[in-house]
């Protein structure tokens, strides 16, 4: 009876995706009976964890398919449309912005449920015999942008270039591509602030805000700075051929790798559990899962998936043990709620 039950269940879901693929580019959406998700290298482990335990919390049901495709690109491929050919979740190591939820909306995915489901810290670090590099965000972007200021092509080659207190150790930072929420990250985070410590770029925000984003976030492109893609396990294997070159990615990766790898402190504060959950680090962000409610009913399984994640982000829970950094109580409730009620996102909210 139990077997029979799911049955119908899936074939109704079933049924019920296919009206959902009509109605996104044009039909020939099919059906599908797996979740899927797309999105953050950052957020893939943890997403693939919760993915673990949907299983063994749900019998019977298949695996969900988790592709770690950058930030960016996930929400891409999310906002594409509705239907069975089109993702149910983005994975996300940064907020969604106005133009995507923009996008979002011309191709028909009207309503979307946004969920904090952690903290994350986006780690500088260097392997175990490193310089012992201390940066701060004016350091690095001097040491990164392509046009520091709006002076000129960047022309540092060492880290005592850019300041004397620091080793004459040839710059090479092992990042992340363009595509990344983790790139977004550095950008905002660190690049900005670093840039706008000159008050002549706070004025030319205000003036022309695009020639000021463009100043402050372009990475220089002279092999200084080195796009290692979305595998950032990619990036700590680099440091390790290259033990005077500094990393950039997701705190968890640094958690992971403590035996390998130290922290590299930013405004003298280290990338820990304890800084991160506190807002204290100035790396620190808030990692999201996206949800298109029109699959909710029509993805087996999928409000099950959601409240997996909401029993596993807590202090202690199975993602903070994958090093993941648990939100604020007040974040955890309202993300919580956002689950149970399915409150869809207000796009005039986002930048």
């Amino acid at each position: 009876m139990k077997q029979f039950a799911l049955f119908a269940a899936t074939a109704a879901a079933a049924l019920t995706l296919s009206g959902c693929g009509d109605q996104g580019a044009g039909g020939g959406g099919g059906t599908r009976d797996q979740i899927r998700a797309v999105g953050s290298s950052t957020v893939y482990p943890f997403s693939t964890a919760i993915a673990e335990l949907f299983v063994q919390g749900n019998p019977g049901m298949k695996s969900p398919i988790i592709e770690s495709t950058g930030t960016g690109g996930g929400i891409k491929l999310f906002c594409q449309g509705v239907g069975a050919q089109f993702p149910d979740i983005a994975n996300a190591s940064r907020r969604m912005k106005k133009s995507e939820f923009d996008d979002c909306q011309k191709n028909g995915v009207k309503d979307i449920i946004e969920v904090q489901i952690g903290v994350d810290g986006l780690a500088f670090a260097e392997a175990k015999e490193g310089p012992g590099l201390k940066l701060t965000p004016k350091i690095a972007y001097e040491a990164l942008a392509a046009n520091p200021y709006g002076k000129g092509p960047n022309k540092a080659q060492t880290w005592q270039d850019v300041d004397p207190s620091l080793p004459a150790v040839a710059i090479s930072v092992f990042g992340p591509p363009s595509t990344s929420g983790t790139r977004d990250s550095l950008a905002e985070l660190i690049l900005t602030k670093g840039c706008e410590a000159d008050p002549a770029m706070k004025a030319l925000k205000e003036k022309n805000e695009d020639e000021f984003k463009a100043t402050c976030t372009r990475v220089r492109e002279d092999g200084k700075y080195v796009d290692s893609g979305e595998n950032d396990n990619l990036i700590v294997q680099k440091l390790g051929a290259n033990p005077k070159a500094v990393g950039v990615f997701g705190y968890s990766f640094l958690e992971e790798n403590k035996s390998t790898l130290k922290d590299v402190p930013i405004n003298g504060v280290e990338a820990t559990y304890e800084t991160v959950s506190a807002g204290e680090y100035p790396g620190a962000r808030p990692l999201y899962i996206y949800v298109k409610k029109a699959h909710m009913q029509a993805i087996p399984g999928l409000q099950a998936f959601l409240n997996t994640f909401a029993a596993n982000w807590a202090p202690n829970g199975a993602l903070t043990k994958r090093g993941m950094v648990a939100a604020p109580e007040d974040a955890r409730n309202a993300s919580a709620q956002a689950v149970k009620s399915l409150d869809v996102l207000d796009g005039s909210k986002l930048k």
